[in-house]
């Protein structure tokens, strides 16, 4: 999630996490819950949870991170035994997800010495080994810069811009372009409750008519640093995002934007892209290669939440191929693959339906993925590249 400080990734986090515990926001849910998604580490699911029902019952936000990135580990697990036939075709039944915070001002000003200096490094390197980048677009400064967008989108993107810039040397190690890089970069609006007119499209329109120049620039910094850079997409998916709705001396945690869509986004959004970009044979040979040996490890990295499948094999990449090389991840069979990323509408919504009653948890799981982006699309929430 790159972002400058204030732009709400610390509120997402606890928004985020609060939102998967709270039962109570269930109950008007008809959907079958198939995973759980709990912490790693008690203490910090604990201070997370006490975030969240501290926004709901005491209208308080949480402090955000000023000093040191911090990442928290998630484990999302099956809530049914698969079956023989999954467990054979999934040799695990749990992921590993690590969302990391840090400090906006990181790309805003310099640090206070070389320990801090040594510790942002750290956090970037670990951010670009991911999938999935979120461009966070601050709603409130949108809002105060109502009538002349462009003064603040510009300055949005040159900071961005020069952050990445100002770190390339350190995170090229050798010089040396990166072959695992967020290959998608999402502009996100935090805040969204504070725009109720924008719906995403107005949104990505106005980023366009306002700043269009200075996001190419920044999508050249990024091109410069990747290997295999007609496999990117800069600037061609949208999301709304807002932790909750906030109003004085209420915060309606249950009345959130964008934020159920995260996981669906960081688990289908690389898998359905890295096909289409396989099929029309734009993945170079290094980099398919590269992807399908870290086929376990997905998400939605630059946007501070990774999922790393060092131990445990991810959704999100389980047919990740490149017809190049006709390489599948030994998962699920390569119709399977190709039907996952490809299945719209009713017929992704038959095969869900199946996949429920035949009680196959990894395939429900996918297809509901799918089925909660399409319905972000319809509700104006979410708009996916067509490219």
């Amino acid at each position: 999630m790159f972002g400058e400080s204030g732009s709400g990734k610390t509120v997402l986090l606890s928004s985020f996490y609060g939102a998967a515990q709270d039962q109570a926001g269930r109950e008007d849910s008809q959907a079958p819950q198939l995973y759980d998604l709990v912490a790693d580490d008690t203490t910090q699911g604990d201070r997370l949870l006490k975030n969240y029902f501290r926004m709901e019952n005491s209208a308080e936000v949480p402090a955000g991170n000023r000093f040191r990135a911090e990442p928290y580990r998630f484990t999302l697990s099956l809530r049914s035994t698969p079956s023989a036939a999954e467990r054979k075709a999934m040799p695990v039944d749990a992921v590993q997800l690590v969302w990391h915070d840090y400090p906006g001002e990181w790309f805003e000003r310099s640090v206070s010495g070389p320990e801090e200096e040594r510790r942002r490094i750290e956090a970037f390197r670990a951010l670009l080994v991911s999938d999935v980048a979120l461009l966070m677009v601050d709603g409130q400064k949108l809002k105060d810069a109502a009538g002349e967008e462009e003064r603040y989108l510009k300055a949005l993107f040159h900071t961005l811009r020069t952050g990445l810039v100002r770190l390339r040397d350190e995170i090229l190690v050798g010089g040396k372009e990166l072959v695992r890089f967020p290959r998608i970069w999402v502009l996100a609006l935090s805040k969204a409750d504070l725009l109720p007119e924008m719906d995403v499209d107005r949104f990505k329109a106005l980023v366009l008519e306002k700043a269009a120049d200075e996001l190419g620039q920044l999508r050249e910094a990024i091109e410069s640093m990747v290997v295999g850079d007609e496999a990117l997409a800069v600037g061609e998916d949208a999301l709304l995002l807002s932790s909750a709705r906030f109003t004085p001396g209420r915060i309606a945690v249950r009345e959130r934007i964008g934020v159920d869509v995260i996981l669906p986004l960081a688990a289908m959004l690389p898998f359905e892209r890295h096909v289409t970009w396989a099929r029309r044979q734009e993945i170079p040979a290094k980099v398919a290669r590269e992807l399908a040996e870290n086929a376990g490890t997905i998400g939605t990295g630059a946007m501070a939440l990774a999922m790393f499948g060092a131990r445990h094999r991810l959704p999100g990449r389980l047919g990740l191929i490149s017809t190049a090389l006709a390489t599948v991840v030994p998962l699920l069979s390569k119709d399977m693959v190709q039907d996952a990323a490809s299945l719209a509408g009713e017929k992704l919504r038959g095969v869900h339906d199946r996949a429920l009653e035949k009680k196959q948890s990894l395939a429900a799981i996918l297809t509901g993925f799918k089925i909660d982006l399409e319905r972000a699309e319809r509700e104006g929430v979410l708009r996916r590249s067509r490219r």
